[in-house]
């Protein structure tokens, strides 16, 4: 709606995960290397985890497409809340195996015929869980005994699960100890700090078309921050937000009025719920002194 208007090619915040606006921050990149390597190596088990909204699901689609690359076949479970019937079927479509993909016995017998015949290729296999910190302790185990299934160079699926903090949790809790021993690599997504969140916003702004930003002059990139406190998602939420409304009041440079509004339409809360932020500044005897600007 407004891209026109600020000389964008295309929408630079979606909320769904877009692997060509990927920001590449460090934490990013090792998470993904580590993914690739994970299942490459064929080292069985990989988790990724992080907290909602801190771009598990960008990077899984960048693994996704890595593998369809590769020609690596794999299977990917977006949906985590299903009972052990509900799975096997789930692997059994994606990975088009020819049984009767109601029955967990008959889908058993056609995936290890399907990974034998695929490792005897030199073929790797993968399948891929997302939110897997809401799977039921029956499917986990079945999970895990997937996980079984090797030969002599290494392990015939190769397994990733996603999910936020509460997997990490689910699998240092005693029930899962044999599942948490064959995890062979953790990877984990934080926020951003403030200089990867500014990175992130020109990052996209690039990539939609602005090459010089300045639509966020720097002291709101400041409290874009602290109000998302660098979170993709919402970052994403707020910068469209503000976008929208600049080009509504037909201007092309955003401000703190502007943001107050956007936050108050998304309920946004930050760390205190204050009404004044403190800003680093000096008094008259040279001394740090806080001072404050409006928040709401």
């Amino acid at each position: 709606m407004y891209n026109a208007f600020f000389g964008l090619k295309e929408s630079p915040f979606n909320l769904s995960p877009d692997p060509s606006f990927l920001y590449r921050s460090e934490q990013h990149e090792e998470a993904l290397a580590n993914l690739i390597y994970g299942v490459q190596s064929r080292k069985g088990f990989i988790v990724l985890s992080g907290e909602v909204g801190t771009g598990k699901s960008t990077l899984l689609e960048c693994l996704r497409n890595f593998l369809a690359a590769q020609q690596v076949e794999f299977a990917y479970v977006f949906n985590s809340r299903l009972n052990v019937e509900q799975f096997f079927e789930m692997v059994a479509y994606d990975f088009d195996l020819k049984c009767n993909r109601t029955s967990k016995t008959d889908v058993l017998f056609a995936l290890n015929e399907f990974l034998i015949y695929r490792a005897h290729s030199g073929r790797t296999t993968a399948l891929i869980i997302d939110e897997a910190q809401n799977l039921d302790w029956e499917v986990m185990e079945e999970i895990r005994l997937l996980g079984n299934l090797e030969n002599p160079r290494g392990k015939l699926l190769q397994i990733v699960l996603a999910g936020q903090p509460e997997l990490d949790r689910k699998l240092d809790a005693p029930d899962y100890r044999q599942l948490k021993q064959r995890v062979a690599l953790r990877c984990s997504l934080t926020p951003f700090g403030e200089t990867e969140t500014v990175e992130y916003i020109n990052s996209r702004l690039i990539k939609a078309g602005m090459i010089e930003q300045n639509v966020f002059p720097p002291e709101l990139l400041s409290e874009i921050h602290y109000r998302t406190q660098g979170i993709p998602r919402i970052i994403n939420a707020v910068c469209d937000n503000l976008l929208l409304t600049a080009f509504a009041s037909e201007t092309k440079i955003a401000t703190m009025d502007y943001l107050d509004e956007v936050s108050s339409d998304l309920r946004l809360e930050w760390p205190g719920h204050r009404a004044f932020r403190p800003h680093s500044g000096f008094d008259g005897s040279g001394r740090s002194e806080p001072q404050y600007s409006r928040g709401k």
